[in-house]
C-alpha cells in the first residue's frame, strides 16, 4: 500500500474510534486504490481520499413513538449522506437493533461505489435505526416510520436524497414513510423514496432485484471459466427477500439451491428449494415475522441444523445473503477443505478481511458483494427514472435492463482489474472501477 494511502487509513481509524465495520471496509478498499494512486498523483495533491472517506453529512436524531399500550418509546435515527459527486445521495434505510454509525458508515461508503458501478447518475449514502420491526404491531410500526420521517423528510428529497428499504425495512415501511412524506411536504413527489408499491409508483421484480442480479453476476463469473450455473449445487444463506430472489432465479436457471438459513441456524434440503411452493413458502416465512428457517424444516420434511451456519456443506457455489461478517475464517477454511469453486458474496460485507484473503489465495473465485448485489439499488434507479418520467415497464423490461447493468459490471470490474496488473481479481477490479467515475467527477467540480 503506498504511503499516501496508508496515512489517510491511519488517520481515519484514529480519527473513527470504535467503528470497527467502517474501520473494515475503508481497509479493504483502499488496499486496492492503491494502484490508482500511484498513476494518479494529481489526486493526491487535490487531497481527494481525504473527501472520499469522510461523509458530506451526518444526521443524528432521536425518534420518539408511542407503543400500542400508550408508552413512550425513544429510538436513534440516522442519515449518512456519504458521496453526492456524482448523483444524489443513494442508499437504502435499516431498521434493526445493531444500527449504529459505525455500520451505516461503512454500509454508505460501499454504497458510492456499488452505485457508481451501476453506471447511473446515483451517489451514495445509507440511513437507518436501532428500532426493530419484529414483534410490532403495524401501528407501532406505522407511528414509528411517521415519527422517524418527521425528522428526515427536512434532508432528503427526488434530487438531494433517495432513500430505499434494506434490513427491516419492506414494501409495509416504505409505504408508512411515503404517506408521511407526502403529508408533510404536501406534494406527490413520488421519486423520493424507492422500493414503493406498484400502486404508487414502484417498480416490477424490485424485491427480486438484488437477488436476480446476484445470480446473474454468477452466470458472467461462471461463463468466464467456461462454465454454467446449470447443474450446479448452491449454498445460501438468509431467507428474505434478498435470498429468496436468488433461490428463484438460480433455479430458473438450472441450478439446485440444497440449504437456505435463518439466525435460528439452517435447513439441508437435498431434493433442492426448487419447485414453487418451496420458493413461494420463503416469502411466507418472511412475512410472518417468526424469522424461523425451522418452519421450512417442518413444512417440507427437511433436516433442520439449529444454531449452525451452513458454510460446512459440500457445493459448486456459496452465496451468503443474509448480513455482514458472517463468513470468517472458520467458515472459509471448511469452504476450501470442500472444494467450493465458486464464492459469491450477496449481503454486504459478509466476509471478514482475513476470510477474503483466505480464501482468494486458496484460488476460489470471490465476487464481491459492492458488485454482486448492485442489482437492488440498479432496479431502484430504474425505478427513479420510471417516476421522473411517468413510466411503467413490465417486468421483463425491468428484468432484461438488470440483466444488462448486471452484465457491464461484471465486464467493467473485471477490465479495471486486468489494466492495473490484477488479472481476474473482481474485488479489487470492483473497487478501482466503481472509484474512477466518483474520482474522476471529484476532480471535475473542485475541493468541495
Amino acid at each position: 500500500m503506498s504511503q499516501y494511502v496508508k496515512n489517510v487509513l491511519a488517520d481515519l481509524i484514529a480519527k473513527n474510534p470504535g467503528e470497527p465495520e467502517f474501520h473494515q471496509a475503508a481497509t479493504e478498499i483502499l488496499e486496492s486504490l492503491k494502484v490508482v494512486f500511484e498513476k494518479h498523483p494529481e489526486y493526491e495533491a487535490a487531497g481527494l481520499l481525504e473527501r472520499f472517506v469522510e461523509p458530506e453529512r451526518t444526521i443524528m436524531f432521536r425518534v420518539p413513538w408511542v407503543d400500542d399500550e400508550g408508552k413512550v418509546r425513544v429510538n436513534k435515527g440516522y442519515r449518512v449522506q456519504f458521496n453526492s459527486a456524482i448523483g444524489p445521495y443513494k442508499g437504502g434505510f435499516r431498521f434493526h437493533p445493531s444500527v449504529n454509525l459505525s455500520i451505516l458508515k461503512f454500509l454508505g461508503l460501499e454504497q458510492i461505489l456499488k452505485n457508481s458501478l451501476t453506471s447511473l447518475p446515483i451517489g451514495g449514502g445509507k440511513g437507518g435505526s436501532d428500532f426493530d420491526p419484529s414483534g410490532k404491531s403495524d401501528g407501532e410500526i406505522m407511528r414509528f416510520c411517521q415519527s422517524f420521517m418527521s425528522e428526515l423528510y427536512r434532508h432528503i428529497g427526488p434530487n438531494i436524497d433517495v432513500p430505499a428499504g434494506d434490513i427491516g425495512v419492506g414494501a409495509r415501511e416504505i409505504g408508512y414513510l411515503f404517506g408521511q412524506y407526502k403529508r408533510l411536504r404536501g406534494a406527490f413527489e413520488n421519486g423520493v423514496l424507492t422500493g414503493k408499491g406498484i400502486s404508487y409508483g414502484g417498480s416490477l421484480i424490485r424485491p427480486e432485484a438484488t437477488g436476480f442480479g446476484a445470480v446473474y453476476f454468477a452466470q458472467k463469473v461462471l461463463e468466464h471459466y467456461n462454465d454454467t450455473i446449470e447443474g450446479k449445487t448452491v449454498v445460501i444463506s438468509g431467507f428474505g427477500n434478498v435470498a429468496w430472489g436468488a433461490v428463484k432465479k438460480a433455479t430458473e436457471l438450472g441450478a439446485k439451491v440444497i440449504a437456505i438459513s435463518g439466525p435460528d441456524g439452517y435447513v439441508y434440503d437435498e431434493d433442492g428449494v426448487s419447485t414453487d411452493e418451496k420458493i413461494n413458502f420463503m416469502l411466507q416465512m418472511r412475512a410472518s415475522g417468526r424469522n424461523k428457517v425451522q418452519d421450512y424444516a417442518d413444512k417440507f420434511g427437511v433436516p433442520f441444523f439449529a444454531k449452525e451456519k451452513p458454510w460446512g456443506l459440500k457445493a459448486d457455489i456459496m452465496m451468503p445473503c443474509a448480513t455482514q461478517n458472517e463468513v470468517g475464517m472458520a467458515e472459509a477454511e471448511k469452504m476450501v477443505a470442500n472444494g467450493v469453486k465458486y464464492y459469491i458474496e450477496v449481503s454486504n460485507m459478509p466476509t471478514s478481511n482475513e476470510a477474503l484473503k483466505y480464501l482468494i489465495d486458496s484460488k476460489i473465485t470471490v465476487a464481491p458483494s459492492k458488485a454482486v448485489n448492485a442489482g437492488g439499488v440498479a432496479v431502484s434507479a430504474l425505478e427513479m427514472s420510471q417516476n421522473s418520467q411517468r413510466l411503467a415497464w413490465s417486468a421483463e423490461e425491468v428484468d432484461a435492463k438488470l440483466k444488462t447493468i448486471m452484465s457491464n459490471i461484471h465486464d467493467n470490474a473485471a477490465a479495471a482489474a486486468e489494466e492495473f496488473g490484477y488479472g481476474y481479481d473482481l474485488v479489487k477490479g470492483a473497487n478501482i472501477a466503481g472509484f474512477k467515475k466518483v474520482a474522476e467527477a471529484m476532480m471535475a467540480q473542485g475541493i468541495v
